[in-house]
């Protein structure tokens, strides 16, 4: 991909203010980014959680990591610079998604906590830069849930033969193994799958986000 800066544009401004999106969901626009080793169940428990959101008449939407490198990401490896790059191009759509008020779930390995911030830091300015109107300044733009489940649970799992196959380094650069997991040092929530059923971490989800007012 090319570094080059793109010149000569300028934003334009819609007429329609964020809240004036939000009002018309009855519901607050947030992502919600969901970062853990393979197989730890951040894809699972976003699916079960869309059901959930969906049952209550609120729009949401999965953005998981493997389906992005189908079409956006498409031209990206694993190597450092490329799961930077990655991670930056969904940060952005998140951030319009969230603007659009609608409730994101984003599914990441996303191994490194430079990457993580940034896009916090971006959702966060879109916070701090936005309508006036939206003057709920504690209600968050980005919520860490740091999917927690120990190597040896994620290996049993191993619902893509990956962990397998990249022990018998048939993978390179692969997060747990032969890359690092910087774990998150703060998460908003940590759900530990090794512990706890998909339905008790759908559950903790919903509750964090009703008593966040997220969801009228």
């Amino acid at each position: 991909y090319s570094n080059n800066m793109a010149t000569n544009i300028t934003w334009h401004s819609s007429h329609l203010a964020r809240a004036d999106r939000e009002g018309l969901l009855n519901q607050r626009g947030v992502t919600l980014w969901f970062t853990g080793l393979s197989g730890a169940g951040k894809s699972t428990l976003c699916c079960a959680l869309e059901n959930e959101l969906f049952a209550n008449k609120k729009s949401t939407y999965i953005l998981d990591g493997d389906n992005i490198r189908h079409g956006l990401c498409s031209d990206l490896g694993f190597g450092p610079g490329d799961r930077q790059e990655n991670i930056r191009r969904i940060g952005e759509v998140c951030n319009l998604f969230t603007d659009a008020g609608l409730i994101v779930l984003a599914a990441f390995v996303s191994p490194y906590k430079a990457d993580r911030d940034n896009v916090r830091q971006l959702l966060d300015k879109n916070q701090k830069d936005g309508d006036e109107s939206n003057s709920n300044t504690s209600r968050k733009n980005f919520i860490e849930v740091y999917v927690k489940a120990d190597v040896e649970t994620c290996e049993q799992r191993d619902p893509k033969g990956l962990w397998k196959r990249a022990k018998a380094g048939e993978i390179k650069n692969f997060t747990g193994i032969s890359a690092p997991f910087e774990a998150p040092e703060n998460p908003e929530l940590v759900l530990n799958t090794s512990e706890k059923s998909v339905e008790e971490c759908t559950s903790e989800l919903m509750n964090y986000l009703r008593e966040g007012g997220y969801l009228s």
